[in-house]
């Protein structure tokens, strides 16, 4: 839970820090972690039409940022995607369902931008079961028709941040309702948000749960560069109070210390600070549905952006382990017919535009080549 940008406004604003840093504005601009950031440029840039696919594919929305495929290349115009099991979630997400959804944003993505070049994606999901590749796709040169949500692509973000307080429009709901329920009448809207705020504090206060999220958190410039996947805490506010002491993993774990104290407030002001929702069901939750809601999850994602909104996956009341339980089941209550299950949960609203997220390049999740 990173201090908010006011308190660090505040912090960095005394004269002491930004003299200790020896020329602050020069310092402060050195901070972004350009070489995590690369593949958003490089994405598009393969002549191989494969690895121009995937190039798009790997900038997909995924848990806590994972990035957990793997592709296998060694086959012509063949990709065998798998799920890299070293990056698991065991505490929350024990059933590996939200990291399949997160699979299926990236084939999603894959196929989406394998048209932009005239292909088509013959799709194999599981050919081998479960404990094989999660999907073979074969590159078909058919003239397939580019599809005009890529056009959102490089824009597309999940955004943690507070959003502005007025509603989305009705036009715009009835955009984005082909992907998703959308949620936006005021009794509804506030179950939700006492809901999520409610299973958000859960897991923080879970030990467990909320160490396996500390133990992901890159902080400050090096550490994203050297391992651009988890949950990045950099730019030139957060860097500055890592290198003063002012933001550290022990502090964070601490639920006694005020990191955690204005972490826990400014979670309160983003997620109660929500117009709408957006929800995704299955009416039966195979690896299939998962990987489907994934990819209907990454169109969503997409057709929000280029509708001037802001998406951001709110999934503590999803998680699957004994103390989310009670949140767990009201999820379900609000949200599911009977016997579904609630695949995504997101807030949905107008929010500020926020950087993208660091990303591993191609090269290093090619198995085969």
């Amino acid at each position: 839970m990173p201090i908010p940008r006011r308190r660090a406004l505040a912090i960095l604003g005394g004269g002491s820090i930004l003299a200790a840093l020896g020329g602050g504005a020069a310092f402060l601009a050195t901070r972004t972690p350009e070489r995590a950031l690369a593949p958003w440029a490089a994405a598009g840039r393969y002549s191989d039409p494969r690895r121009n696919a995937l190039s798009y594919a790997l900038l997909a929305p995924n848990p806590h940022n994972r990035q957990p495929w793997l592709v296998d290349l060694s086959k012509p115009d063949t990709i065998e995607l798998y799920r890299d099991k070293t990056k698991d979630l065991p505490h929350t997400d024990p059933f590996s369902r939200q990291l399949t959804i997160g699979m299926g944003c990236f084939i999603e993505l894959m196929v989406i931008a394998a048209a932009q070049t005239g292909h088509g994606v013959e799709l194999d999901l599981f050919p081998k079961g479960e404990g094989g590749p999660v999907a073979r796709a074969r590159l078909v040169p058919d003239g397939t028709e580019p599809d005009p949500l890529f056009a959102a692509v490089h824009d597309r973000r999940s955004c943690k941040e507070p959003f502005e307080d007025r509603p989305i429009t009705p036009k715009q709901t009835a955009l984005l309702k082909p992907f998703a329920t959308i949620i936006t009448a005021a009794d509804r809207v506030a179950a939700l948000v006492a809901l999520t705020w409610s299973a958000w504090q859960t897991e923080a206060r879970t030990t467990r749960t909320y160490k396996e999220s500390v133990d992901l958190m890159r902080i400050g410039k090096a550490e994203i560069n050297a391992q651009p996947d988890g949950i990045d805490l950099g730019g030139p506010f957060l860097s500055s109070l890592a290198l003063f002491g002012l933001l550290s993993r022990e502090g964070q774990l601490d639920p006694t210390s005020s990191q955690f104290a204005q972490g826990v407030a400014l979670y309160r002001r983003i997620l109660h600070a929500t117009p709408a929702y957006a929800a995704l069901t299955s009416a039966s939750n195979t690896r299939a549905d998962q990987i489907e809601a994934g990819r209907r999850w990454l169109r969503l994602n997409l057709a929000t952006t280029a509708n001037g909104l802001s998406l951001h996956p709110v999934s503590q009341a999803l998680q699957e382990y004994e103390e989310m339980r009670e949140h767990h089941d009201r999820a379900h209550q609000l949200l599911a017919p009977k016997g579904h299950t609630v695949q995504m949960l997101g807030r949905l609203g107008f929010g500020p535009r926020v950087a993208p997220t660091p990303r591993w390049p191609l090269e290093t999740k090619i198995v085969d080549a």
